[in-house]
């Protein structure tokens, strides 16, 4: 237990350093790296290649990933993003960005509506952008502490294989205390 409580304090501090970070950003840094993740995303072969994408809506000082998602409905590909019910993090079919409205923390969300995403094996032709508040270079990551992520990955191996957590680079922290249940993406990209 006391093992438990110190990963918790651990956490807790790295997570307000990590957003103290990510807040001390200029709209200038938060432009560039708007840039050079779009870029990287939709090089990245898994985007290339899927025909669904499950995205997030950035808020606050996340990375944003406006651009991504925009080119995703362009392209054709389904899109869907979380919507937080109760305590689960389900996703839902968005075909434009202009439907989403605060939800859950003023985090923009779909209606909750239209079609939900179902997870179905095989999944190569899926593929998942990952928040986070920070991650290390095992590809631990560290989300706001509710563990909507995690839970909603968990039984979900075949996605957790084609995503990718996505961040500035000042969150990139050495060691982050994961916990068993903490899901780590595929692949972690930082700019």
């Amino acid at each position: 237990m006391a093992e438990q409580n110190k990963r918790e304090l651990q956490k807790k501090i790295l997570r307000r350093e990590m957003l103290s970070r990510r807040n001390a950003l200029s709209e200038d840094e938060q432009r560039k790296a708007e840039a050079l993740i779009t870029d990287k995303i939709l090089e990245h072969r898994w985007f290339r290649e899927a025909e669904i994408v499950l995205g997030f809506a950035s808020y606050g000082s996340e990375i944003r990933t406006g651009l991504i998602l925009q080119e995703t409905i362009r392209q054709g590909k389904q899109l869907y993003l979380p919507k937080i019910q109760g305590e689960e993090m389900l996703f839902w079919a968005v075909k434009d960005l202009r439907e989403l409205q605060a939800g859950y923390k003023g985090i923009p969300e779909p209606e909750g509506t239209g079609r939900q995403y179902i997870y179905e094996l095989p999944v190569q032709k899926t593929f998942m952008l990952v928040p986070g508040v920070a991650f290390d270079t095992e590809r631990g990551r560290m989300g706001y502490g509710k563990g909507f992520y995690d839970r909603f990955l968990a039984d979900r191996p075949g996605l957790i294989a084609r995503s990718i957590g996505i961040g500035h680079a000042c969150q990139l922290a050495e060691k982050i205390p994961c916990e068993e249940t903490d899901i780590r993406p595929a692949q972690v990209i930082c700019v």
